[in-house]
Parts: C-alpha cells; sequence; structure tokens
C-alpha cells in the first residue's frame, strides 16, 4: 500500500492530515527522529511540525524521547495503534447503536429511491444484506453476487439464514443455495434485457436492479408491497427448482420444455404492439409512452380540424 494510501486511510480514523503524515514518516524512520527531520521526510511545514507532533503525542500515536542532541520522537507501533483504534471505534459504534434509536421517531412514510450505477447498486445491496437479523434472500449473476459475499457471510456467520439463488455456476456458494438451472442464464439475461439483482432482508427491506454492461438501474424500499414481491419472487424460484428436482425422474423436464404455457411465461419482456405506420414495436422500459400519446393526440386534433373544414365546405 502507498505512503499516499495509508495518510488517506489514517486521516478516515481521526488523524489530520498533518498528523498521518508525521506519523507514517515516523515508523519509516525506524529511531528517534527531531522534528526538523520528521517535517523532511513528511512535507509538514517546519512551521507546523513541533505543533503537529505534539498532537500526536497528545493523542498517544507518537513519544518524545530526550537524547544528548535534544528532543527526539517515536512512534507507537501500527499494531497497537490499528488496535486501539479498533477499541475506540467499536466503543463509539456501541454508544451509537444504543442511543440513536432512542432519539428517532417512527417513520412517517415509506422510502423509495432510485439506483443508477453498479457502484451505487452494490453498496445499497450490502447495506441492506448488512442490516439482516433473521433471513436474507439474495438473487443475481456471480460476478454481481461475488461482489456481495463477504457482507453475506458475515450474516451468515452471525446466524442468519441466508438463500441464494444465482444464475450460472458459483464455485464458492454462500447459504442454501441454488443453481438456476432452467433458462440458462445467457437467455434469461437476453429475455430481460439485463442481469437481475434483489436483495432482502428479514422482509423488512430490499435492493431490486437490472444491470447491462453499459446501464443500470434498480431502487432501494421498506415499502412493504415491494418488499413483499421481491421476497416471492426469489421464493419463486427456490421452489420451481425443489419441485424440479423432486419430479425430475416423473418426465418434468419435458413438461418445462413442452408446455405451452409456460413457454409463453419465458417470452421476452413487453407485448408486441403497433405503431402508426404498422410496424410492430416492444413495449418495455424503453418505450416513451408520453410521446405516443403526444403523437397520438396531435393526429387526433388534426382529424378534428379536417372535419370541421369539410363542415364548412358543405354548409357553404
Amino acid at each position: 500500500m502507498s505512503v499516499r494510501r495509508v495518510t488517506e486511510e489514517l486521516q478516515r480514523l481521526g488523524m489530520s492530515g498533518y498528523e498521518a503524515k508525521a506519523y507514517v514518516a515516523l515508523i519509516s524512520a525506524g529511531e528517534a527522529v527531531n522534528g526538523y527531520e520528521v517535517a523532511k521526510r513528511s512535507g509538514v511545514p517546519r512551521s507546523t511540525v513541533y505543533e503537529t507532533l505534539g498532537k500526536l503525542v497528545g493523542r498517544g500515536a507518537a513519544f518524545e524521547v530526550r537524547a544528548t542532541e535534544g528532543t527526539g520522537y517515536v512512534p507507537l507501533p501500527p499494531a497497537t495503534l490499528l488496535e486501539r483504534m479498533r477499541r475506540d471505534f467499536d466503543r463509539t459504534l456501541g454508544i451509537l447503536q444504543n442511543e440513536i434509536p432512542r432519539l428517532t421517531a417512527p417513520p412517517q412514510m415509506r422510502l423509495v429511491h432510485s439506483l443508477t450505477e453498479r457502484r451505487m447498486l452494490l453498496e445499497r445491496a450490502e447495506d441492506v444484506a448488512a442490516a439482516a437479523r433473521s433471513e436474507l434472500y439474495v438473487l443475481g449473476w456471480p460476478e454481481d453476487v461475488e461482489a456481495l459475499k463477504p457482507t453475506v457471510r458475515r450474516a451468515e456467520e452471525h446466524g442468519v439464514e441466508v438463500a441464494t439463488v444465482v444464475f450460472g455456476l458459483d464455485e464458492d456458494p454462500v447459504g442454501w443455495h441454488t443453481e438456476h438451472r432452467y433458462s440458462a442464464p445467457s437467455a434469461v439475461e437476453d429475455n430481460l434485457g439485463r442481469r437481475m439483482l434483489i436483495v432482502v432482508a428479514d422482509r423488512d427491506q430490499a435492493v431490486i436492479g437490472g444491470l447491462t454492461t453499459d446501464r443500470t438501474w434498480g431502487l432501494y424500499t421498506d415499502d412493504p408491497a415491494a418488499v413483499l414481491l421481491a421476497h416471492l419472487y426469489v421464493g419463486h424460484d427456490i421452489a420451481m427448482h425443489r419441485v424440479a428436482d423432486r419430479f425430475a425422474d416423473h418426465g418434468f423436464d419435458e413438461f418445462w420444455a413442452g408446455d405451452a404455457g409456460l413457454r409463453r411465461l419465458r417470452e421476452p419482456v413487453g407485448d408486441p404492439v403497433r405503431t402508426a405506420d404498422d410496424a410492430p414495436r416492444s413495449v418495455g422500459p424503453e418505450t416513451d409512452t408520453a410521446g405516443d400519446l403526444d403523437g397520438a393526440l396531435d393526429g387526433a386534433d388534426g382529424a378534428d380540424a379536417q372535419d370541421e373544414d369539410a363542415d364548412r365546405s358543405r354548409a357553404g
């Protein structure tokens, strides 16, 4: 890890920029060094280096040592510093976990907000997975589920019942795992026009999204109706595969491939409609229904105007 990255992370844990640079200079020196040497090694201005070192001493991250040639400074060993920071962080987090709920008013409305980037979608999905306390459902493609696995595994380690449905081979599955086998992942993606990602925690909140190579759409919600639909969608997929396994020797594959009703359900999303020139067009997420309505109204206005002209001609 670079010096810059270390100083940035130390700042995230509460040090100022100068403090982080001075501490990195101390640990890289390997011996006691004076303020002038710290300034030269770290880039901290000489005019403020002793003030900065004093702050490190005050927070216990460094110590003064006396020698015949003057005052020097040595760092608290990094492992000890990080453990101390961890204890302080955990203590602060514990206080906030106890106190913040006492200040929080019951929600007066349900939350729904959009997620328009893959990073945003995965971060919010991680939030939902981390919030699970009893049950967690995850459905998605391997490349997206993989990004959530550390958080999902922690949930499982804390006793959360985890169920995953993955569209494709997952060589390191998590929880009660179902590989989506009926309809190949590529066929499902072609059908939907995107990869799906669904994460539902405790039937209480959910992230629902779709991803392509260059676009992402999705939402987070704690609305009970939307959460219930997401939960049932994942549960339905699990149930279908359980039924398929149970009746594999009783013609299920033939039924799945040959039943007309099931084939109809697997047709591409969106029904074909006719445009003004009678060309078929698909109705789906990209459809501009407002534009179609405006065009229809314009056409109707034009037809009305022609009828009025004809009426006036006849009257004349």
